[in-house]
């Protein structure tokens, strides 16, 4: 004989964790140091490595571990059984070594990648204020002939 209907009680308020305790937001995964991304895994270990972040169950490396198929100290992200290149070279997922098709999250040269990118940006602020313009189509020299009412027309594309 199953259960059937609403459950007896309804809780007041959603469970936390670490509800009574106090956060050192220095600590990993406080504010000042949070978690890092979760990557080179399958969507389904995604989420489980996710629900143990959300429910306190969450337990990160204090040393980097050892890969099962290279045997280097190369695995950095808690839960992990892969180092990213063996990973990445056999196109499994990092946590359950189970071949897939879709990988979560990025590589870490494609985040070094576009980081070295921003930096290149930040270096040249005008650099992306000129392509606006350029992108519209018009100089900003134009625009600013016209003097303080700045109509439509200014901001439409040339006719090449």
């Amino acid at each position: 004989m199953s259960k059937q209907g609403p459950p007896k009680h309804q809780n007041k308020y959603a469970w936390k964790p670490d509800a009574g305790r106090k956060i050192n937001e220095t600590e990993p995964g406080g504010k000042f140091r949070p978690f890092s991304e979760v990557t080179g895994v399958c969507p389904r270990c995604k989420e489980q490595i996710e629900w143990k972040r959300k429910y306190g169950k969450y337990k990160a490396l204090t040393e980097p571990a050892k890969c099962q198929r290279c045997s280097k100290r190369a695995v950095r992200q808690a839960y992990h059984n892969l180092c990213p290149g063996c990973a990445r070279d056999q196109k499994v997922c990092a946590k359950c070594c189970c071949h897939v098709d879709q990988i979560v999250g990025r590589d870490s040269s494609e985040v070094e990648a576009e980081q070295k990118m921003l930096e290149e940006v930040e270096l040249f602020p005008s650099f992306l204020f000129l392509l606006y313009w350029s992108v519209i189509g018009i100089s900003y020299k134009e625009c600013l002939r016209e003097g303080p009412e700045v109509t439509i027309s200014c901001y439409e594309p040339r006719q090449i």
